[in-house]
């Protein structure tokens, strides 16, 4: 390893370290632009939404708010399905917002 410096033969052990399947992952997208030293996010972080709640907490106003009388199992779970997508920003989930939106406004201006 002579020529390394000390963080990149430190990258290299790490590297080495690991399994097959994860070191065709990091291949693939680029042994170059991997960064093993990266801190880890905090999960929190990761469920805030733009207003600094969490998803749980954005959930629990939603259903708290909704005008629905009876809303069943399905209903609630894909609320949540879509809570954690859009407050993620999952595109899948994204999209299935602005078709909603688009699709809410093309019912209003067929009537």
């Amino acid at each position: 390893m002579a020529g390394l410096t000390t963080e990149e033969q430190k990258k290299k052990a790490i590297f080495d370290a690991m399994s097959e399947r994860s070191r065709k992952r990091i291949l693939a997208k680029g042994y170059e632009q991997w960064d093993p030293f990266l801190p880890p996010k905090d999960p929190i972080d990761l469920r805030m939404t733009q207003r600094r709640e969490t998803a749980l907490s954005l959930m629990r106003r939603f259903l708290r708010e909704s005008p629905q009388e009876e809303y069943g199992n399905a209903y609630g779970q894909g609320a949540w399905e879509t809570c954690m997508g859009i407050t993620g920003g999952d595109d899948r989930w994204r999209g299935s917002y602005d078709f909603s939106c688009w699709y809410h406004d093309f019912l209003k201006k067929g009537k």
